[in-house]
């Protein structure tokens, strides 16, 4: 197992984050060199600009937090975040077309944000948003982000009615086996729980609290 620093995309997505908050948010990334921080795309530049050669990496959510814009603006949100630096997208399917069986729509929706990013050296991350789906849903979501070409399926946005559970990291692991990654995030809040996530199989943490959690492994690990 890779050391617990290095399974966090540390984050702040809130709506009122200043420049001062994403500053302190990379300096902290640095600090414990987590895997990536995870930004509103406005504060992609800045994240670039204060992680350059620290070799942490910044992570952009495009179609963020509802999925239901259409394909064309989560199009121009993942080209202009790639453009600006971003490493990684984590964008958020259109929920709505996959409860509605329209498969075709979600998939090319995912092909698209995949097919943007790899022009730039990026990868995908797709945002499911579990709390709102049946186990039959998640199954079908991971599989066409298989197929779409993603190189992670989340769980959440951490701004839906419940984040990552253990039944959705188990559920999409066996669905996903070593296809792709798993990004669990959403209430990843203390040492236990992201222990256990990764037990489970997910290969990235999204937390805001990436440093206390390192904090109480430290203070475990004494």
């Amino acid at each position: 197992m890779k050391p617990l620093n290095q399974y966090f995309d540390h984050t702040n997505l809130k709506p009122e984050a200043t420049e001062s908050d994403i500053r302190e948010l990379c300096r902290e990334a640095v600090e414990y060199q987590f895997a990536a921080v995870c930004v509103n795309g406005c504060y992609v530049p800045q994240a670039v600009k204060e992680l350059a050669g620290a070799g942490v990496k910044v992570a952009a959510v495009t179609g963020f937090p509802l999925g239901a814009m259409s394909a064309f603006s989560k199009a121009y949100e993942t080209d202009e975040a790639c453009e600006q630096g971003a490493d990684e997208i984590d964008m958020v399917i259109n929920i709505g077309a996959l409860k509605d069986q329209r498969y075709d729509y979600v998939e090319d929706e995912i092909a698209l944000m995949c097919a943007m990013a790899g022009e730039y050296g990026a990868q995908v991350k797709v945002i499911l948003e579990t709390c709102l789906l049946t186990d039959a849903e998640i199954i079908k979501g991971c599989r066409l982000a298989i197929r779409a070409g993603a190189a992670f399926v989340k769980t959440s946005t951490g701004f839906g009615r419940g984040g990552a559970t253990t039944h959705a990291v188990s559920l999409m692991k066996q669905t996903v086996g070593g296809q792709i990654k798993i990004k669990a995030a959403g209430g990843v809040r203390d040492l236990k729980t992201a222990e256990e996530l990764i037990r489970l199989g997910a290969n990235r943490l999204g937390a805001s609290a990436s440093v206390s959690i390192m904090k109480e492994w430290a203070n475990v690990n004494l």
